[in-house]
């Protein structure tokens, strides 16, 4: 449904892992940007536990994944390529 927008494939990836109950780097991804999701009209789901600081935990989980200097470079790419996202919602509305 939003994979034409930048950064659609990995919203999807996140809210389908949301709906499953993991916690993956998209469904953090996802997590980081619900505010400005919502407020475009998008429904995300919520994790029984939901982090208090899904930054700090995305960014915990690159650096353990990739080490600390990848896992810094991946994370400010994913926070971009978010933004990017966020961005192609205000201009197209939610619903693409």
């Amino acid at each position: 449904m939003f994979e034409h927008l930048p950064g659609g494939d990995l919203l999807e990836a996140g809210l389908r892992d949301l709906r499953a109950g993991r916690k993956t780097v998209p469904a953090l991804l996802v997590l980081v940007g619900r505010p400005r999701l919502v407020r475009c009209g998008i429904e995300v789901p919520v994790l029984e536990a939901l982090p208090s600081f899904p930054e700090h935990e995305l960014y915990d989980l690159l650096v353990t994944e990739l080490g600390r200097e990848d896992g810094y470079l991946r994370y400010n790419s994913l926070l971009r390529r978010l933004v990017s996202l966020e961005n192609a919602l205000d201009v197209v509305g939610a619903a693409g």
